[in-house]
């Protein structure tokens, strides 16, 4: 944990996230019930801002304690400095599951469980790409593979999925899969 958290924080010292919340959060947001929600991997917060704006109550879980000290404290966000390879979400709290360029297969079934009905969940990562892309395939296990995340949350009443070529903040080639999903 120690060396992830340390990895974690000199990548937000050194490649700083834009503030502005995900495209397909505030696309598909009207989505959601406003009351409990959860932003997995929330770096500085630019998600779980958004969300407080919104009216949610929101946990923030990171595992960079530099990051979760750039989220505002407000009386409606509870930082939880956690490593996600061991965290567990507890079942049946959330109206609203977001999860921003992170994959950690291990909680895909967690947020299934984790959601109430007619919970909305939002995710978008990163997809294996190979040629001219610039995100690194050296560890696979942080990245999609085509369709996967579609069949992770083949449970859930699917709104939106699409996978697709972007130009990232840093001008790169990235393939992202994005999915918003409701349980019914």
């Amino acid at each position: 944990m120690i060396e992830d958290k340390e990895r974690w924080n000199e990548r937000h010292v050194i490649r700083p996230m834009s503030m502005d919340a995900n495209k397909t959060l505030v696309k598909y947001i009207e989505h959601a019930n406003v009351g409990q929600a959860l932003d997995v991997a929330c770096g500085t917060g630019r998600n779980t801002h958004f969300l407080c704006e919104k009216g949610f109550d929101v946990d923030a879980v990171d595992i960079s304690d530099f990051a979760l000290g750039k989220v505002k404290n407000h009386a409606h966000v509870t930082k939880v400095e956690a490593d996600l390879d061991t965290y567990n979400i507890t079942p049946n709290k959330y109206d609203l599951i977001v999860n921003m360029n992170y994959l950690n297969r291990r909680l895909t079934s967690q947020m299934k469980d984790a959601l109430k009905k007619d919970g909305l969940l939002i995710f978008e990562t990163f997809i294996v790409a190979h040629g001219e892309f610039q995100m690194p395939t050296t560890n696979l296990n942080y990245l999609l593979r085509k369709n996967e995340l579609l069949h992770m949350f083949i449970g859930l009443d699917i709104i939106y999925y699409e996978e697709k070529i972007e130009v990232n903040r840093l001008g790169e080639r990235v393939k992202i899969a994005s999915l918003v999903a409701k349980k019914s």
